[in-house]
């Protein structure tokens, strides 16, 4: 089921999803990270620039959420500026996360 569920996230993401400012896919066929890029949302500070992230959802996904690190280097809220990576406790959907949420979720 949970092979199922990541296939069908990453064939959705790898066709591009909503405006095109979202994209996800496998970093290479044979690895376990999933390499994305989102382009910051409109009125905001982060607007028009483009950020790669890693997603990695171990065993667990979806009852566990996945790690989000930043490949790109952001100054925000919730992101530890030594390592880019996202921290749970300080970006509520992660904190609070539901199976039913999937990696678009965070990206968008």
């Amino acid at each position: 089921p949970r092979d199922f569920r990541l296939l069908k996230e990453i064939e959705r993401g790898e066709k591009g999803i909503g405006d095109g400012t979202v994209n996800y896919g496998m970093d290479d066929g044979d690895d376990i990270y999933m390499r994305s890029w989102t382009i910051g949302p409109h009125n905001a500070v982060h607007e028009g620039r483009i950020y790669q992230l890693k997603l990695f959802c171990d065993k667990d996904y979806p009852e566990k959420s996945p790690s989000v690190r930043f490949h790109s280097r952001i100054n925000m809220t919730g992101v530890n500026h030594e390592t880019e990576v996202v921290e749970p406790k300080k970006f509520g959907l992660l904190e609070n996360w539901q199976r039913e949420y999937t990696m678009e979720d965070i990206l968008t």
